[in-house]
């Protein structure tokens, strides 16, 4: 079993924990994942919400608990833990929020929510390594080429997220049941397109399944097709280490599978979400919204159903009834809350 390289550090087991925010994968969980041999991924996604200054200046806020959050990581994980953040590209302060990462010496970004064409500019002259997020070959091709190109630059991992994934989905909903659009079938062609860029390049390109995979059978079975390792973020949830409020821990436990839904998210792209009463009204009936975070920019704030921000930090504080809970496909089958340390173990006694 190999782990995955990351510049000069190597994690344990092939096993990335997915950034999920706001506020459900901070330092506690990314430190915990890498302190037990995986990477851990702190989601920046209003990542400042408990600061005081949010409400007024949301992008200092964000930046200020950045830093604070990789320092609390780090010291969990220890010197050799392998720490990440996942960046949205959709995210309205984008460029400010990676160079506060890469300030801040994190080992990892992977953004998505969009292609991120100009990343590779922000961490030149650092050891940052950077992982676009892909949801097919095409979109895989696009970037390699164009950082290629413009930057000299090749990306140092990608993560291939299937249609199985949790929140935000990188595919029209009609797309989501297509047979081409299964995680085995784009992880091998996007593990077959990298081959070809690593014989060109002389570069080592890890690639990474993410998307509803569940246990140790199906690592195995990505590993199989040739994937570096994956990335999993919905069984993190459960954990005890996990920094979301014990109430959405609690709905994961009680979805059963006919409550999840593909929803409309407020920012214009589909996601999957528990399907519960709160999303239920905002169909029905628009919220009313007394504070606009700006935080993605497809969102109007005059248009939108309701605030996602406001919704996702009702989440994260455990105000459930009023909340949107995004989650995985397999969201159904969790069934208790463990230590992040008995998960780890699981995932990797078949490998």
């Amino acid at each position: 079993m190999k782990g995955i390289k990351v510049g000069d550090k190597i994690s344990k087991y092939p096993i990335i924990q997915g950034g999920m925010g706001v506020g459900i994968s901070m330092h506690k969980l990314a430190g915990t994942v890498a302190k037990e041999g995986g990477i851990g991924i702190i989601s920046t996604a209003d990542i400042g919400y408990q600061e005081e200054n949010f409400n007024t200046n949301p992008l200092e806020a964000n930046k200020t608990a950045i830093k604070k959050e990789i320092e609390k990581a780090r010291k969990i994980a220890g010197k050799d833990g392998i720490i990440g953040v996942n960046i949205m590209v959709a995210l309205n302060n984008y460029a400010e929020l990676v160079k506060e990462c890469v300030k801040q010496k994190i080992d990892l970004i992977i953004s998505g929510a969009g292609i991120p064409k100009e990343l590779p500019e922000y961490v030149r002259k650092s050891k940052t390594k950077i992982a676009p997020i892909v949801s097919s070959l095409r979109c895989c091709k696009l970037i390699v080429k164009h950082w290629k190109s413009k930057y000299n630059y090749i990306p140092d991992m990608i993560v291939v997220e299937g249609p199985e994934a949790g929140g935000h989905l990188g595919y029209k909903p009609e797309e989501l049941t297509k047979e081409e659009n299964k995680l085995e079938n784009i992880t091998k062609e996007v593990v077959e397109y990298i081959k070809d860029v690593e014989k060109e390049t002389g570069n080592k390109i890890p690639v990474i399944a993410a998307g509803g995979i569940w246990n140790s059978k199906d690592i195995k079975k990505f590993l199989e097709l040739g994937a570096s390792g994956v990335q999993m973020a919905t069984r993190f949830v459960a954990t005890e280490e996990c920094d979301a409020s014990e109430e959405f821990k609690q709905a994961y436990i009680n979805a059963k599978k006919e409550d999840i839904k593909i929803i409309k998210s407020p920012v214009g792209m589909p996601g999957r979400a528990i399907y519960n009463s709160f999303i239920k009204s905002t169909e029905e009936q628009k919220q009313k919204i007394e504070k606009c975070y700006k935080c993605i920019k497809t969102c109007d704030a005059s248009k939108t159903p309701y605030c996602i921000t406001k919704a996702l930090i009702n989440a994260v504080e455990g105000n459930v009834d009023k909340a949107l809970l995004f989650c995985g496909s397999n969201v159904y089958k969790v069934k208790e809350i463990v230590s992040v340390h008995k998960l780890m173990q699981e995932l990797v006694c078949e490998l």
